[in-house]
């Protein structure tokens, strides 16, 4: 499962500049732009938890400074790239046209239309770079060293003529995907996210930039309806999210998240991840942060409107998240419906488990047999009558029912 995750790899220089909302560092916070209100309701204060300072991308609340915007409209130059030892096959549009419109789609149905996401394609042929492929000496190694430096160097000048880039809130690069080893032997899609070392063009940071390598085709025969998916994982980095997959594969949150598997059959985000973004208003949280019993209703997450998202803060780091997932809008795979709780920690860095999934039912195996869906996770949902106890921290949640119109009630209980 390592070997068939997509791999980023993040260097994170945090800018405390205002943003303009384009390829600037600091672009979360431009004026109505930012994933989370300058004053947040003092009833969601104890579960707005942080981490330091150094931690890579962390999952605290809100999402600091230095990425895009991931509500309104963004503009996402969108450039295809080929070398000489590495030509283009067929069209450039043709490379373009793997990953959009799905792209838009998945955004608009995952944000309930609060992202208008806008591929922009102003060179509509291949691009090509003046060294070959092999020159550049691109690896997985850390973003910006001397031969990604020099790609994106390149890149810049190459398109310059014709590009703006302040008129653009990132970069997605699509190389040719002869170029390289295929997805299944190594993954090189990359993502700079919130880097305010990037190079410059017309002035700006290219700071949020996307790159995808060869074709990430899982083998299964359903390239055509999920080979896109690497695009939207990457520019969740771009967004300030995460890696949740570790060393180890997909076994912390399996294929709840598309931060954590975008290989295989469709997948959303987790409701954190949506309240990070701005796509869930704070009418839709509750913070169950006193002692005492309270109950709580979920509409499935994949609606709009309605109760989201209940989080039960441990500490001003942890917490534990309680959502209600179905198989509806981008949750393909969903096998076993019901409420997912998972613990949150923003003092842990990307890559290396900031989310953990609950599982309902350990060494099951699971109940899923789709191709590349992390199997033992898929039924880790709670239903009605189950419970999940932290006895050591005195916490509590109990799905005490389903409702007519498919939403759920759990109690909590602190103490």
């Amino acid at each position: 499962m390592a070997a068939l995750a997509s791999v980023t790899v993040l260097t994170l220089a945090v800018s405390t500049s205002a943003g303009t909302g384009h390829l600037t560092a600091g672009t979360s916070t431009a004026a109505g732009a930012s994933p989370m209100p300058p004053v947040p309701p003092s009833a969601l204060g104890p579960c707005l938890i942080s981490g330091r300072p150094t931690i890579q991308m962390s999952e605290g609340m809100p999402t600091t400074r230095g990425y895009a915007r991931s509500t309104g409209t963004v503009r996402a130059l969108t450039l295809m790239v080929d070398f000489s030892d590495a030509p283009g096959p067929g069209k450039a549009l043709d490379r373009f046209a793997e990953f959009f419109p799905q792209t838009q789609n998945w955004f608009r149905t995952s944000s309930y239309g609060r992202l208008d996401y806008r591929p922009e394609t102003p060179i509509p042929r291949w691009l090509r770079m003046p060294k070959s492929f092999r020159a550049y000496g691109i690896e997985r190694g850390a973003p910006f060293d001397p031969g990604y430096r020099k790609l994106v160097q390149d890149i810049v000048v190459a398109a310059d003529p014709k590009v703006d880039f302040r008129s653009y809130d990132f970069l997605n690069v699509l190389v040719t995907p002869n170029a390289g080893p295929s997805a299944l032997d190594t993954v090189l899609s990359v993502t700079f996210a919130g880097n305010a070392e990037a190079p410059v063009a017309d002035g700006v940071s290219v700071t949020n930039a996307s790159f995808v390598y060869s074709r990430q085709d899982d083998g299964s025969g359903t390239y055509h309806r999920t080979g896109y998916r690497v695009l939207p994982h990457e520019n969740g980095h771009v967004f300030g999210l995460p890696d949740l997959y570790t060393a180890e594969g997909g076994g912390a949150v399996g294929h709840w998240d598309i931060m954590s598997e975008d290989w295989g059959a469709n997948n959303d985000l987790l409701g954190w991840h949506k309240w990070k973004l701005g796509w869930l208003d704070a009418s839709q949280v509750r913070c169950a942060a006193t002692s005492g019993t309270a109950e709580y209703a979920l509409t499935p997450l994949a609606r709009e409107g309605g109760p989201k998202l209940v989080f039960i803060p441990l500490d001003r780091r942890t917490g534990y998240a309680v959502e209600l997932r179905t198989r509806e809008g981008n949750d393909e795979a969903v096998c076993r419906p019901g409420v997912l709780i998972y613990r949150v920690d923003a003092d842990v860095d990307t890559g290396m488990g900031p989310v953990k999934v609950l599982d309902s039912h350990e060494d099951s195996g699971g109940c899923t047999r789709s191709p590349n869906v992390h199997a033992e996770l898929s039924d880790a949902t709670y239903v009605p009558g189950e419970e999940f106890r932290d006895e050591k921290r005195g916490v509590r949640v109990e799905v005490v029912g389903a409702d007519l119109d498919g939403g759920y009630r759990v109690r909590v209980t602190r103490g």
